[in-house]
């Protein structure tokens, strides 16, 4: 196969190629045209590029033909599009981008986008959010319904394209570069609490443990779609069974360990700024 063949769209999705183009065009405009000091640094920007890289390269290239014949591959997809690419583009910080594109569009255009708004807030509310995350991956990996959307075209798109999005959402929520505090020591509304987060994060490791465990552990061939269709590689069922469990398992609980760790040093950092003009007041006399 030629070198140029792996980065090419193994199966094109028009839309998909529009959406990544988009975002890249737009990413790269705004943080040329923000002022000095106001858009994100190259290391935010590393990290963001970075993120979206990973996100198309398991959608948009030779990696989603051993994804869609291969479980642990399909499985490394899902980890990428779900967990590690999302997190990335969420570090980064694309607030000061957001709020560039957000200023220019035209008034009427973000009164017809209220709905919009609304269903974001309806899928942002801490309880929502969480239920969701986990709930799409018990969705697509429970095995009638992974059966039927491995063989379905438009249901196999859905399948990605709803774990990138939602994913999109998660991250934001837990990991909202904003504080939760103001300069003053208020609490600003609509930023969720460091604490709440922290206890999401915990949460939701949980049952994407107990899935990654139940597949690992269980006898016989769970995902007999990849019988049907035939594997990419000549690996036995249990072997690949056996490393989608694994990635199902544990790295989505680090993902979930290495966010409240970032937390709890971002609620360090407020609270010492917070306390910062007690700690230097002059000393009685």
């Amino acid at each position: 196969m030629p070198d140029l063949a792996w980065i090419l769209p193994y199966d094109p999705s028009p839309l998909a190629l529009v959406a990544f183009a988009l975002t890249a065009a737009g990413y790269a405009w705004a943080a040329a045209n923000l002022p000095p000091g106001a858009g994100p640094g190259w290391l935010r920007q590393l990290t963001f590029w970075l993120g979206l890289a990973l996100c198309y390269a398991v959608m948009q290239t030779r990696f989603d033909y051993y994804a869609q014949y291969m479980f642990f591959v399909h499985r490394g997809q899902h980890l990428v599009l779900h967990h590690l690419g999302p997190f990335l583009m969420v570090l980064s910080n694309p607030l000061p981008v957001l709020r560039y594109w957000h200023g220019r569009l035209p008034a009427g255009l973000r009164r017809r986008a209220r709905p919009l708004i609304l269903a974001y807030r309806v899928l942002q509310h801490p309880v929502v959010a969480p239920v969701l995350f986990v709930g799409l991956i018990y969705l697509w990996l429970w095995p009638p319904v992974h059966f039927v959307a491995m063989l379905s075209r438009p249901l196999y798109w859905l399948m990605n394209t709803s774990m990138l999005v939602d994913g999109l959402l998660f991250w934001w929520l837990v990991l909202d570069p904003r504080s939760p505090w103001s300069a003053t020591g208020q609490r600003v509304a609509g930023v969720l609490g460091y604490g709440r987060r922290i206890l999401i994060l915990a949460l939701v490791a949980i049952p994407q443990m107990a899935l990654g465990a139940w597949i690992v552990f269980s006898q016989g061939t769970v995902y007999d779609v990849y019988e049907v269709c035939g594997r990419a590689w000549p690996m036995a069922p249990a072997t690949d069974q056996l490393l989608g469990g694994l990635l199902t398992w544990i790295p989505p609980a680090m993902m979930s360990v290495l966010g409240i760790l970032l937390l709890v040093r971002r609620a360090l950092h407020d609270d010492a700024r917070r306390h910062a003009p007690y700690l230097t007041e002059a000393p009685l006399p």
